[in-house]
């Protein structure tokens, strides 16, 4: 019988995508859901769902008992709502109850913890991030995200756990909310309306939420260890993305680059680097 892993924001634009190859991968998932919330696959493909109100407000020895027989966590639930997420307080309940989680998952001798991080948590200027690169958060989100990852990493030295932290790079897809840059692009141009954009020569490493998805699954069902960067590896401007959505409804002319102004304190180029680090 395959081990028992234990998914939280399994219905969140990341999660489901890791949740749909788990369990195409034929690992028994137990999901854990807030009260009232719909479950997002057939229900007998799972290996039972927890409820809560608030899974971040839940103690350790709440944590214990929903990680029972657990033998790896994917833990991807985390306050990220467009506009807000950035520096919202909710970031410092989220790490709060992260930690609550992984000691109440040490608590019932779960093999092997994976999070998810963001590649804000590096330090941006230098342009090409692998997991060598030093951390330097300039957000609440990207704080409190290295702050999980720190604190998990020496937790794993004193409780035995495998730990795994996945760090996502520029995701779009299925699932994404309508405010973010790929939805956006597709609603006006499908509507035949012109598009602002920024000068779109910022520089990201782009990937399909499917593709973070199956990284992320297998991490968690491999033994990957320490941090993981979830990219692409591919350089390419925003220009660049822009200009292939619009190609696909043969509308470059709706594109209005510079009718945006540029962030000043968006960093000109963010890669990932896929590779494990020179110490391991």
């Amino acid at each position: 019988m395959s081990k028992l892993v234990l998914v939280t924001g399994g219905t969140g634009f990341v999660g489901r995508q890791v949740l749909r190859v788990l369990l195409e991968r034929g690992a028994r998932v137990r999901l854990v859901l807030r009260e009232g919330g719909a479950v997002p696959v057939d229900a007998v493909a799972l290996d039972g769902v927890v409820r809560t109100a608030d899974l971040f407000a839940e103690t350790a020895q709440w944590w214990a008992r929903a990680c029972e027989g657990v033998d790896t966590v994917v833990h991807a639930a985390w306050y990220a709502e467009p506009g807000k997420y950035l520096q919202s307080p909710q970031n410092t309940d989220c790490l709060i109850g992260t930690l609550r989680l992984a000691e109440g998952a040490a608590k019932a001798s779960v093999r092997r913890l994976v999070g998810v991080g963001s590649c804000a948590e590096y330090d941006l200027s230098a342009g090409n991030l692998s997991v060598d690169t030093p951390l330097r958060p300039t957000s609440l989100y990207a704080a409190c995200k290295a702050a999980a990852f720190l604190a998990l990493s020496e937790l794993r030295k004193a409780q035995k756990v495998e730990f795994a932290w996945c760090r996502l790079f520029y995701l779009y897809g299925e699932g994404e909310d309508g405010r973010r840059l790929v939805p956006y692009l597709r609603e006006r141009l499908a509507a035949g309306e012109v598009a602002g954009l920024t000068s779109g020569t910022q520089v990201r490493d782009f990937l399909d939420v499917r593709d973070a998805g199956r990284m992320i699954a297998e991490v968690a069902l491999g033994g990957e260890s320490g941090p993981v960067n979830i990219c692409s590896g591919v350089p390419m401007t925003v220009r660049e993305l822009a200009e292939r959505i619009a190609d696909e409804y043969g509308r470059r002319d709706l594109l209005r680059f510079g009718s945006r102004p540029d962030n000043q304190f968006d960093p000109p180029r963010v890669v990932g680097v896929r590779g494990p680090a020179k110490d391991r």
